[in-house]
């Protein structure tokens, strides 16, 4: 679960599925992952883009492994001291996979809670404090589910609202007025275009060095057209990051 989620970050599904299950058959515990170079857990996440979380993935891993007896933590509160877990992760990890009494609160959920629930704009703590409120004394991870489900699949950023379950219930639906969910919490804005952006280029930069080392000169050659000076930028950059390392004249994954 915990895994899962942080390849759900800012990721849909349909990319994760794959990458989710190559992870866990090469990984199918929090320690096999611990001891295992973070060069493995960077090809492993070939495609999945935003590499940061896997190197977060990969020192939680080891934080569970050399904190928590290699389990992962069963409560909210715990799980975020982990590498990479915010509040989201943290609520989703602890509700779907051990039955904890918290509110799941993300983009999907939040669309709902603004529209069908409170109709106006809700602040950061009106939209916790209401999906909070809204928790059932049982089913709890059925509930939240339900609530991203219904974001997910009818009460998307353009809503479905002729076919929403909800539809007789919710307040926009019944009492009109401007969307009130663009400007809520948790409500994600549409992302930068992806298609010649500095997180293409930082891809395939990666994507060339999860199978080789390669020099500079070859790392330009493989992102063509793309500027020397801008490459390397980037390539500093991946260093910062601990996500490329040098050796010698040569660029490889962190930790090969």
């Amino acid at each position: 679960m915990l895994v899962s989620e942080v390849m759900l970050q800012q990721t849909q599904v349909a990319r994760v599925l794959d990458p989710w299950r190559r992870f866990l058959d090469a990984f199918p515990s929090p320690s096999a992952c611990a001891d295992a170079p973070l060069a493995s857990t960077l090809r492993l996440w070939a495609g999945l883009g935003y590499h940061r979380r896997a190197k977060a993935l990969h020192e939680a891993a080891r934080t569970i492994r050399d904190e928590h007896g290699g389990e992962v933590p069963r409560d909210a509160t715990t799980l975020r001291g982990l590498p990479g877990v915010g509040e989201y992760t943290a609520n989703a990890v602890a509700s779907f996979a051990f039955g904890q009494r918290v509110a799941v609160l993300d983009t999907n959920v939040g669309r709902v809670l603004a529209r069908a629930v409170a109709n106006r704009t809700l602040r950061t703590r009106e939209a916790r404090d209401l999906a909070e409120r809204l928790l059932p004394a049982r089913g709890v991870a059925s509930h939240n589910q339900a609530l991203l489900d219904l974001g997910a699949q009818y009460c998307r950023a353009a809503p479905r609202c002729a076919s929403c379950p909800l539809a007789c219930a919710c307040r926009w639906n019944l009492e009109g007025g401007d969307d009130p969910a663009p400007l809520s919490a948790a409500v994600s804005r549409r992302q930068s275009m992806f298609e010649g952006s500095d997180r293409q280029v930082r891809g395939r930069i990666l994507g060339l060095l999860r199978s080789e080392e390669a020099s500079m000169a070859t790392v330009v050659a493989y992102v063509a057209p793309v500027e020397r000076t801008r490459v390397e930028r980037l390539v500093t950059d991946l260093v910062k990051d601990g996500l490329v390392e040098r050796a010698g004249r040569r660029l490889r994954l962190a930790a090969s």
